[in-house]
């Protein structure tokens, strides 16, 4: 197994500013916009946007919730391991709000599609975006594409991406991983 580093610390930095500022010039305020990280990798990178927005670029009170896809998604039953849901943490109503799902990496596209199922449990938004850290632009399964993204990546189907956060696993990271 081979490991390549894509970003390195500073350049995972650099991105999270660009995309932090790209998120201000379309929603301002935030007043009517929701952030909601996809369990479990894209916690990391929601709340790292949040901070850097509300402490950096001050812009108060954005709300925040964690979103669990485990039993929305279409291939749950096909694994031979027992499932371990994440723990989905939205304590507000998403209904006619600008929804933005955060991920680390878009891959298939299958945790969007089972992300768009799961948060109509909590009202419908008047429109839903997507952040990502990594977008694997080949691999994709069904016509979804990110809003916004941090850094495009060809990778080809043996190669795996892989994002370390200082938060869990001891530094800002982004590995390209080849079998």
């Amino acid at each position: 197994m081979t490991q390549k580093v894509l970003l390195n610390s500073k350049e995972v930095n650099i991105i999270l500013h660009r995309l932090a500022c790209q998120l201000i010039e379309k929603h301002l305020d935030f007043k009517d916009t929701i952030l909601i990280g996809i369990q479990p990798r894209g916690t990391f990178l929601a709340n790292r946007l949040k901070e850097l927005l509300e402490k950096e670029y001050q812009t108060p009170e954005i709300k925040l919730g964690y979103l669990d896809i485990t039993f929305f998604r279409d291939d749950f039953r096909r694994t031979e391991k027992p499932l371990e849901a994440n723990k989905t943490q939205i304590d507000f109503i998403v209904e006619n709000k600008k929804v933005i799902f955060i991920d680390d990496v878009l891959y298939t596209g299958r945790s969007i599609r089972a992300a768009l199922t799961a948060v109509q449990s909590f009202g419908r938004p008047s429109e839903i975006e997507l952040l990502v850290l990594i977008d694997r632009r080949f691999s994709r399964n069904l016509p979804i594409q990110p809003d916004y993204r941090g850094r495009q990546v060809d990778a080809i189907n043996n190669e795996k991406v892989k994002v370390s956060w200082k938060e869990n696993d001891g530094e800002d990271a982004v590995y390209l991983v080849t079998n």
